[in-house]
């Protein structure tokens, strides 16, 4: 048979007390110095970064290819490819590769997330395999885009 709830009436200090009181005794997290870094970290974060990026990255030129009349730019295909055309060879290929890489590998990435949608690939050995096969696509693809 349950017992009836006792009520007491508290005052606003000592309810203040008893939540710090309280506050005292929960454990504290473990700082994240304390585990082993594993690819998923690396992984995670850094497909956060090439989307802000790649987004990013578009909403800007789009901004400044309509501003590019007002302030006498000239951001049309004839002139960028001119531009690009002068560049030494060198800096043609690392900058290919510089925008190949985010976008191949936040799209492998992101067919990598479909398929844990789907449920398959969730153990620690899948996680570990298929976040190598993502950074060795995007490195190998990113190299041919650029090459070409």
């Amino acid at each position: 048979m349950p017992t009836p709830a006792a009520s007491q009436t508290v005052k606003e200090l000592d309810a203040y007390h008893i939540l710090e009181a309280q506050r005292r005794n929960r454990p504290v997290s473990p700082h994240l110095s304390v585990y082993k870094a594993q690819i998923s970290w690396y992984l995670s974060g850094l497909n956060r970064i090439t989307g802000s990026v790649l987004s990013g990255g578009f909403y800007v030129f789009g901004a400044a290819y309509l501003c590019a009349p007002l302030f006498g730019w000239h951001l049309e295909s004839a002139s960028m490819a001119a531009a690009f055309g002068s560049l030494p060879v060198t800096a043609k290929v690392l900058l290919k590769f510089g925008i190949a890489m985010p976008f191949t590998f936040h799209s492998y990435n992101g067919v990598r997330h479909l398929m844990w949608d789907t449920g398959r690939g969730l153990t620690n050995k899948e996680v570990v395999r298929t976040g190598w096969t993502v950074v060795g696509l995007s490195v190998v693809s990113s190299g041919i885009l650029a090459m070409m």
